[in-house]
């Protein structure tokens, strides 16, 4: 199984202050349309199927998989990502939280496992060590939060 996290202060020193609210916007933005938070050409499909009081299904394409996921939405706290479909299976967590000094965080934390393959295996270990890099995802919640500043500044949040 994959198990990584990450959490990232929302408002860091020299950067344009986002409110929770503006902050989960983005988040909700990006769970029904991830083309806008991520680098061009990476998701080539992102459509909401279903909707319901307390939960939505995404259909999307992204990296070449095609995926089908069932998210909900506890509003201003967390957006929870089921893969239903895909080569992942488990759950991927967006969490809004403030930490003991009052400064609000933005969390990621996942728990997964690759379909179809050895369980612990050198695919899951490679996209564990993938998760836990620079380029994982502590990287995807600083790339949402500058993403959810340029909507900001754009007037579209």
């Amino acid at each position: 199984m994959i198990y990584s996290t990450a959490t990232v202060r929302v408002n860091p020193e020299g950067e344009t202050e986002l409110t929770r609210e503006q902050v989960w916007q983005g988040l909700e933005l990006k769970a029904r349309d991830a083309r806008l938070f991520l680098p061009a050409g990476l998701c080539s499909r992102c459509d909401v199927t279903e909707e319901s009081a307390t939960h939505f299904v995404r259909e999307a394409t992204i990296a070449g998989a095609e995926l089908r996921e069932i998210i909900t939405l506890e509003p201003l706290q967390k957006v929870t990502f089921f893969q239903a479909t895909g080569p992942r299976e488990g759950a991927i967590v967006n969490e809004l939280f403030e930490d003991e000094t009052g400064a609000l965080q933005l969390r990621f934390y996942c728990y997964l496992g690759l379909r179809g393959r050895q369980p612990d295996g050198p695919e899951e270990r490679a996209e564990q060590a993938l998760f836990d890099s620079d380029k994982g995802y502590r990287a995807a919640l600083l790339s949402t939060l500058r993403r959810t500043r340029e909507l900001l500044a754009e007037g579209r949040l």
